[in-house]
């Protein structure tokens, strides 16, 4: 019972987090923007050069007047037709003048003209690519407006006219007209409505308040249980790519901003799990729910997901379905690590929805994270750019042999910001929780040496997965049998490409003083001795030499500052892919 108070953070994870993976699928299973039971054999009947299919699936979506699936199924067939031709230009040979094939003509148009610009910052592309890209889109307004004559009826091509006037720039009145137009064809349309929402953001040609605005009435005029009841996340997603969360943080009022996520919850529990209907705002509200610090319910909502991840919200992020995984794991780190070790229990997955603002699971306030410095194998200045997407201010240093010792420096934090401010998200846990974050997708390791009163104790890292773990208890009677010693070892050794895992199994099993058995398997393993001051005061890097702050930044300008020198995102004014 002596050791309750200083429970360790890794087992309190640990015990909990299998828990919250309940009703999760596995990563494996998860697909971007998937195709549902009609379209995935069109697709599939088209990469072998067979294009009837599709034919006939686009023409019964016409004949049905079902425009939602009308526009996510022309989408996809154009994706495919973006790469594999063929079967594409057979279709149009044989049937000139057909509505379905002039609609997924005008989808790719834009969809070429995108690959040339690509989805880079403006900065990062050249003046020849865009002259291209805007070439290509002035050629493709006869292509656009055959998809638009062909089928006065459909509100999709509307859709793909905003995506146009975007692209080049329309004035507002023509931004109007394509919308109007599309409306009068199906006013309730979620993907016209969509991309009018992305056109109507600050960052694009409208105002916050104006895109509030037209997202609001749009839901409020939509019939019940219609998806479009959901549009409103779609703004807040926009908006949350400028301003940060909380009262205060940005022109809008925070009242507003909880309210549409209040009606968010609502919406979904009126569809079932899974629901492709739902899976649109569904993203979108997990990632609202995070950003307000609601990490249980976003557990829920990613459940009710399920395997349906989509381009938006998370290819504002960066890589969409890798940025939907990474948040996933994140929420269920989270809410493991703020249940108590003992007479705790993770929130069991809903059976009517997910839980509302009453749940009192995600209020636990999670003890102050051990002291601990990591050691990361890689230079300062890659490492320094991995620890981006922490969203905490972090210190760094270089060590011996080329390496970067790491540590968390709440210290460091304005004392305006640290006053009162709850851990970030990525944050919560402390250094362990960071390395399994910033080593995410990195070839090389990290090792987190923690101290929790007497005891001292390393995780290691690898690709964000914790590999290993060994705790040093002060108490003899919790040494590791050589067995379990062996197995820690072995799986240490291998990660720093040591043959010989016996002298660290030594270290491992070592009963005298932790620190020094601490440092022993820092020897074992060929890494720099911890630096000066560790596990005698707190932030040991604050005095060691060449150290370096990355200073704290939130929840979403950290993910996008991190993945800004790889694919860059859509974020920032660029035009994402067609929805």
């Amino acid at each position: 019972m002596g050791r309750m108070p200083g429970v360790f953070t890794l087992p309190r994870m640990l015990r909990h987090f299998a828990a919250t993976g309940d009703g999760l699928p596995p990563d494996g299973a998860v697909e971007l923007d998937a195709p549902d039971a009609g379209l995935r054999p069109a697709l599939s009947a088209a990469r072998s050069g067979a294009w009837e299919p599709a034919a006939e699936l686009l023409a019964r979506t016409r004949v049905e007047r079902d425009w939602d699936r009308r526009g996510q199924y022309s989408a996809g067939l154009a994706e495919l037709a973006l790469h594999h031709t063929g079967w594409f230009d057979e279709w149009r040979r044989a049937r000139p003048g057909d509505p379905d094939v002039a609609l997924v003509a005008a989808e790719l148009e834009i969809d070429r003209a995108w690959e040339i610009r690509t989805a880079a910052r403006a900065r990062h592309v050249s003046r020849e690519q865009f002259q291209a890209f805007r070439t290509v889109l002035r050629d493709a307004i006869p292509v656009l407006r055959t998809a638009a004559d062909l089928n006065p009826e459909d509100p999709v091509p509307w859709r793909v006219f905003i995506a146009h006037a975007m692209g080049l720039g329309a004035p507002r009145e023509v931004f109007d007209e394509y919308l109007a137009r599309g409306r009068a064809a199906d006013p309730h349309h979620m993907g016209l409505h969509a991309r009018a929402v992305q056109y109507l953001a600050q960052k694009w040609y409208g105002s916050h308040a104006e895109m509030f605005a037209f997202a609001e009435s749009a839901a409020a005029a939509a019939p019940e249980g219609s998806p479009l009841r959901g549009l409103p996340l779609h703004a807040v997603t926009e908006y949350a790519l400028e301003h940060e969360a909380g009262i205060g943080k940005g022109p809008v009022a925070w009242s507003r901003i909880e309210g549409l996520v209040e009606a968010g919850l609502e919406l979904s529990t009126r569809f079932e799990p899974g629901d492709r209907r739902a899976a649109g705002f569904r993203n979108h509200l997990a990632l609202a729910l995070i950003r307000s610090d609601r990490e249980a319910e976003a557990l829920e909502v990613f459940r009710l997901i399920g395997t349906d991840a989509r381009t938006f919200p998370w290819a504002y992020l960066g890589d969409p379905r890798e940025t939907f995984l990474l948040m996933r794991q994140g929420v269920r780190a989270h809410v493991a690590r703020r249940t108590p070790y003992f007479g705790g229990a993770v929130p069991a997955p809903a059976t009517d929805g997910p839980p509302g603002p009453t749940d009192t699971s995600a209020a636990i306030t999670p003890p102050a994270a051990a002291p601990a410095v990591a050691h990361a194998g890689a230079p300062l200045g890659e490492v320094r750019e991995a620890v981006l997407i922490t969203g905490t201010t972090m210190r760094l240093a270089p060590a011996p042999g080329g390496g970067t010792f790491v540590e968390a420096a709440p210290s460091a934090d304005p004392p305006g910001r640290r006053k009162g401010m709850r851990t970030t998200l990525l944050g919560e846990g402390g250094l362990p929780r960071l390395a399994a974050t910033f080593s995410r997708g990195e070839k090389w390791p990290v090792l987190v040496a923690a101290k929790e009163g007497a005891d001292y104790t390393i995780q290691l890292y690898r690709d964000g997965r914790l590999v290993a773990a060994h705790v040093w208890w002060e108490d003899p009677a919790e040494m590791p049998t050589q067995q379990e010693a062996a197995e820690r070892a072995t799986a240490l050794a291998a990660a720093y490409g040591k043959t010989d895992h016996r002298p660290l199994a030594a270290a491992l099993r070592g009963t005298g003083d932790p620190r020094q058995h601490l440092d022993e398997a820092f020897a074992a393993l060929g890494l720099p001795a911890l630096p000066a001051g560790f596990g005698q005061r707190p932030e040991p890097l604050s005095e060691a030499r060449g150290a370096q702050l990355v200073e704290r930044r939130s929840f979403m300008r950290a993910i996008k500052e991190s993945l800004s020198s790889g694919s860059d995102g859509t974020s920032g004014g660029e035009l994402p892919p067609l929805s």
